[in-house]
């Protein structure tokens, strides 16, 4: 029995491995898309927000912003993360490189208006 499964291990051990193709690949002549080629450039429209009211930013940083989170960071000349703002209800609040806030901007009721 032992013996056996020896000569068994033997066999499937001296045939390579072949991958084969998935017959889901090619659907009517066309091929699924490469999960790097949408991950490069997304299929739908990135968010854009208005960070006009956005007032304070740290001199000499560059500005970046986070559409999405609704976010503006701030980078060193150099590099290195400086902070960033984040609107919170009526305020956009300014955070150090450290996470602790450093500056609370308050929002008019006009600028409330314009959202």
């Amino acid at each position: 029995m032992l013996a056996g499964f020896g000569v068994l291990a033997l066999c499937l051990a001296g045939t390579p491995a072949h991958a084969e193709e998935d017959p889901g690949d090619d659907i009517d002549g066309h091929s699924r898309p490469d999960m790097h080629r949408l991950a490069g450039k997304p299929p739908l429209p990135r968010a854009h927000k208005d960070f006009s009211k956005y007032k304070f930013t740290p001199p000499g940083d560059k500005v970046v912003e986070q559409a999405d989170a609704n976010r503006l960071l701030f980078w060193t000349p150099d590099g290195r993360p400086d902070g960033y703002a984040q609107r919170r209800g009526n305020s956009v609040i300014y955070y150090n490189a450290q996470g602790a806030a450093i500056r609370v901007q308050r929002l008019s009721a006009e600028e409330m208006q314009d959202q």
